[in-house]
């Protein structure tokens, strides 16, 4: 049995339905697989390449792009926003968040972190931006909207 606890209190100031801005439904030419491992993280005037990790958490994440999300400040070091499903998990305990960590925290929290740390937390690994420098300073200290789609 695998239970779940949180990393720590997840006080928003956003309710459940204000957490997503849109969710596009894919047109018909775009319904075929999409094998493109390569993501767009657009926040504000700052755009970020990420490369999706290659395991079944990533891939149903993948399959939900694009989405535009207002994500939560938690710690200084990380944004979150619970997803409408729930993804597969196969967590475990990283030891370390690196600066640009996408991830997984139990079945439905996808997390974004901007600062590197030492954890004793779960996570599922679902990529990394692959240049992060800037990062910090486009997610800034309070809650924001980010974006998140497939760069074809």
């Amino acid at each position: 049995m695998f239970i779940s606890t949180a990393s720590c209190d997840k006080d928003s100031s956003l309710g459940p339905d204000d957490r997503f801005l849109e969710n596009e439904i894919p047109n018909d030419t775009t319904m075929t697989e999409i094998t493109s491992n390569k993501l767009r993280i657009s926040i504000g005037s700052s755009s970020f390449t990420a490369t999706l990790s290659d395991n079944a958490s990533a891939r149903a994440f993948k399959a939900q792009l694009p989405l535009t999300l207002n994500m939560i400040e938690l710690n200084g070091n990380e944004k979150y926003v619970d997803l409408s499903q729930s993804l597969p998990t196969s967590a475990s305990i990283p030891s370390s968040i690196q600066n640009g960590d996408l991830m997984l925290y139990g079945a439905n929290t996808l997390v974004l972190f901007y600062k590197s740390f030492n954890t004793s937390y779960s996570y599922t690994k679902l990529g990394k931006i692959d240049n992060p420098t800037g990062l910090p300073a486009a997610l800034g200290n309070s809650n924001i909207t980010v974006r998140f789609e497939i760069i074809q």
